[in-house]
């Protein structure tokens, strides 16, 4: 079962649960998983995105924008199950300006 932040609004704890139900029904558990994220350039935004999925054998790549203004931040890492993937992004959520795509 999902456990949502209180504060989550209804569109987004909807999207989650639908996320979760195609994660479900498309893949075999574990499963390796793309996650892709937009952030403002900032060394300390990159790191924060990076430290989210630090020791979990992660593969990360950044890229920067053509007028540097923003980073996309690409992380290839093997899941446990659909949960921990929203898990993750439900964490990397609080991260200001952070974009997930």
């Amino acid at each position: 079962m999902l456990l949502f932040c209180l504060e989550m609004d209804k569109k987004t704890e909807e999207f989650y649960i639908r996320l979760k139900e195609e994660l479900s029904t498309t893949s075999v558990w574990p499963s390796e998983y793309l996650y892709k994220f937009i952030v403002p350039t900032s060394p300390k935004k990159i790191e924060e995105v990076e430290n989210a999925f630090d020791n979990i054998g992660a593969v990360i790549q950044t890229k920067q924008s053509k007028n540097a203004k923003y980073t996309s931040v690409s992380i290839n890492v093997m899941m446990e199950s659909p949960e921990h993937v929203i898990e993750k992004y439900i964490e990397v959520s609080s991260i200001e300006g952070i974009i997930s795509l």
